[in-house]
């Protein structure tokens, strides 16, 4: 599984605006300057992401982009999947299908599973997550970030009494 460069940079650029002071907002120089990437692909993000609904710009001279929601409405699993789409989706498998023109493993795929929960349990964990829980310090971002993993007790007494029923 791999992070691409649009999804990777997009969410900094999200982050960039999210925390950004400036009533104007920031020019595509100015994120591109604080970004460490070209203009070019800055306006390649911010075009995807204003037509995704995630920025708007603001015409003039001293104009840029700014977040067209709050921070706190923002999902990052609707923002990644907006940059570069689920991890796994229906058409995975057609895609993967070797040399023949249907995948030796579509109709029994221990492995579909696999990829099915492992979506399942990134969307489950970026629901959770909006931009406003990444516009802190590293550090706060990680205690954030935990706090949202960590199981809730009745739920985690609840599997263990399926793996480990009680003893009369």
């Amino acid at each position: 599984m791999k992070i691409t460069a649009q999804e990777e940079y997009g969410l900094r650029i999200l982050i960039r605006l999210a925390a950004c002071k400036d009533p104007n907002g920031m020019s595509i120089p100015q994120l591109s300057e604080a970004e460490g990437i070209t203009g070019t692909y800055v306006a390649k993000l911010t075009r995807i992401l204003r037509m995704k609904g995630f920025i708007k710009s603001k015409p003039g001279n001293k104009g840029g982009y700014e977040l067209a929601r709050s921070a706190k409405e923002i999902v990052i699993n609707d923002a990644l999947k907006a940059l570069g789409g689920p991890m796994f989706n229906n058409n995975f498998c057609g895609s993967h299908s070797g040399t023949m023109k249907l995948c030796t493993n579509s109709v029994d795929c221990s492995a579909r599973s696999l990829w099915q929960m492992i979506q399942y349990t990134l969307d489950q964990l970026l629901d959770k997550v909006t931009l406003h829980d990444l516009v802190n310090s590293e550090k706060e971002s990680t205690k954030i970030l935990y706090q949202m993993l960590k199981p809730d007790p009745a739920i985690m007494k609840s599997i263990m009494s399926m793996v480990q029923p009680e003893q009369d």
